[in-house]
């Protein structure tokens, strides 16, 4: 597991970087040549030899949110492409109609584009669907029957399943693998056209029943599948299979590195088979041949370890669950690992994109606390975030030998450590709101902070000293007394003459902002929930969210959503939404300075 304290400015080792510096090296795909868009090889035959080094693409399925296991696979895929003098295309694989939205597709650009990658380059926009290749794919498998390598079936879906075989035992061949050429085009070219319900026929690709692996026992590549797509309309009624797309979408794409995750390493010889056969010539009966349908060199499938992450779940199934069961507030809620719930949580594109440098690109699965996460957020805002002043769990401070008619201002700074980043002015008046924990009426031990007849330094102000506390009728504490030191300022001559060990902060009661603040947390309270049998909902951290009315410095009425604070002592905080009637902001708790769950 990578701890916190891991190295912090190496990057961690990326195995697929040095892939591709020698494939660079080698001149692997320097006389590769790029027509202006995707398409095959005739449309690439004859144009200039492409100026990006290589080519990589994110390729998100539009059927969700994306998540943190994304945002990894985003800044790797944008990440080569950057360091390499390359293009990463931004594609959509929206083979299946059913699932997907363009609700989907804007949230994923919007997404990507926040994380601070484009897909512009040159005056070219790298940015395309899988639908506009349908046509394409189409006369690929049209290929792929005429050559022998593909036949229509006719079973169904359990007849197929036992006769594929186990991981032991071979398959066997369909009784209608052997159906000529002319009757395999006819049936196919019949599933376009409609004439066939849903589920009648498939089409398969013709490889080898009895290869130990299962991906090569003649997978499906087209079904019947009517559904209005999102796109393409009722244009379709057969649809490609993604392992089937895929490969020929990079093709078309001229992509020289398809990077994936490990599940799709026992698809790599389905991917690298099925590209063969279409970038292959073909000698018809007559004689006559048929060019290669695709430009070479192929792409190269490099397969990584995914992102797993403690104390978060990154299935698919689970987040709708959460959403739909109204466990969270929905995909944006700031306890998702979703990229737009991450936004609203306050965390940082800088963040995850120092996140992935740190922990690296491995073949071996681990599990990365999600405390490095965390802290990659506290080092960038701790860069970039203007100091403020909250009171969380508000008392009363009554400094009774101050005019309640005098106000003056304190000068506080907006970032310690950037003094050019300048101060700014907080007014203080002669009552204040302080943390509730900052008074003991009888203190414990060690503790320095205000108790009758101690004095502490109200921060960038005076020193004062306690005089005791009021209370209602049941003994709450309702109001701390103090008198102050007027010679005590901070900033001042005299205020080196006072010598204390406590410094609280405060706000002015008269001029405080008052706003609700949420107090979010890890969403999990063990680091891998549903592990073993249990429900992962068992597993729920049911104090990942309070909700308090704060007492903020007045300008924090005036935060714009989206603007990020340190409040000083409590953590780093976003303006999220603004009442719609008062245009003042809300705030929610990105991190606290401090991990709290370390062991």
């Amino acid at each position: 597991m990578v701890k916190p304290h891991a190295e912090k400015t190496a990057p961690a080792s990326n195995f697929i970087r040095a892939i591709v510096d020698a494939d660079v090296e080698a001149g692997k795909h320097a006389f590769r040549r790029w027509g202006g868009k995707p398409g095959p090889a005739a449309t690439h035959s004859g144009a200039p030899a492409d100026t990006a080094v290589i080519r990589t693409r994110f390729p998100p399925e539009p059927n969700g949110y994306l998540h943190f296991g994304h945002a990894k696979s985003i800044c790797l895929n944008f990440g080569l492409a950057r360091d390499f003098n390359g293009v990463c295309h931004l594609r959509f694989d929206d083979t299946n109609p059913e699932k997907e939205e363009q609700e989907y597709v804007d949230a994923i650009i919007e997404s990507v584009t926040w994380l601070g990658f484009g897909w512009e380059t040159a005056g070219e926009k790298h940015l395309y669907f899988a639908s506009d290749y349908f046509d394409f794919m189409y006369e690929a498998a049209e290929r792929l029957i005429l050559t022998g390598n593909a036949y229509v079936d006719s079973l169904s879906a359990e007849q197929m399943r036992t006769l594929r075989g186990t991981l032991t035992e071979p398959g066997r061949n369909s009784p209608y693998h052997e159906r000529s050429i002319a009757e395999n085009l006819a049936l196919f070219h019949g599933m376009r056209e409609g004439k066939f319900a849903d589920g009648e026929h498939v089409l398969r690709a013709r490889i080898n029943m009895t290869s130990p692996n299962i991906n090569m026992r003649d997978p499906v590549i087209y079904r019947i599948r009517r559904a209005t797509h999102h796109r393409t309309g009722d244009k379709w009624c057969i649809y490609p299979m993604y392992t089937f797309a895929h490969p020929i979408e990079d093709a078309l794409e001229c992509i020289t590195h398809s990077i994936c995750t490990l599940e799709f390493e026992d698809q790599r010889p389905f991917y690298d088979w099925l590209l063969a056969r279409l970038a292959e010539p073909y000698k018809l009966p007559d004689q006559n041949v048929l060019e290669g349908m695709l430009q070479t060199p192929l792409p190269r499938q490099i397969e990584f370890a995914r992102l797993n992450l403690t104390y978060v779940v990154l299935s698919k199934r689970k987040l709708i669950e959460l959403v739909e069961n109204k466990v969270v507030d929905g995909w944006d809620d700031p306890r998702m690992p979703t990229l737009v719930g991450a936004r609203r949580r306050g965390y940082t594109p800088e963040g995850f994109r120092r996140f992935a440098e740190r922990i690296g690109v491995s073949k071996a699965d681990s599990w990365i606390d999600y405390s490095v996460l965390e802290e990659c957020m506290r080092e960038h805002l701790n860069e970039v975030a203007p100091r403020r002043i909250a009171v969380l769990d508000p008392v009363k401070l009554v400094i009774d030998n101050y005019s309640q008619d005098k106000e003056e201002t304190c000068s506080l700074p907006n970032h310690p450590q950037k003094p050019d980043l300048g101060k700014r002015p907080v007014p203080f008046s002669s009552e204040l709101w302080i943390e509730r924990e900052d008074f003991m009426e009888t203190p414990s031990k060690g503790y320095f902070r205000l108790f009758p007849g101690n004095r502490v330094r109200l921060r960038y102000g005076f020193v004062i000293e306690c005089t005791g506390c009021d209370k209602d009728a049941s003994g709450n504490i309702t109001a701390v007394r103090c008198n102050y030191f007027e010679d005590s300022k901070s900033g001042t001559p005299g205020s080196d003459t006072y010598k204390v060990k406590g410094n609280i902060h405060w706000v002015s009661a008269r001029h405080a902002y008052s706003a609700e603040v949420h107090l979010y947390d890890r969403l999990f309270k063990v680091p891998h929930p549903g592990a073993g049998d249990r429900s992962y909902l068992l597993d729920l951290n049911h104090n990942s969210k309070k909700t308090v009315v704060a007492q903020l410095e007045p300008a924090l009425r005036n935060a714009l959503s989206g603007e990020r604070f340190q409040f000083e002592r409590h953590g780093y905080f976003i303006a999220d939404r603004t009442d719609p009637v008062s245009g003042e902001p809300d705030f929610n708790r990105t991190v606290t300075l401090k991990d709290s769950w370390g062991g």
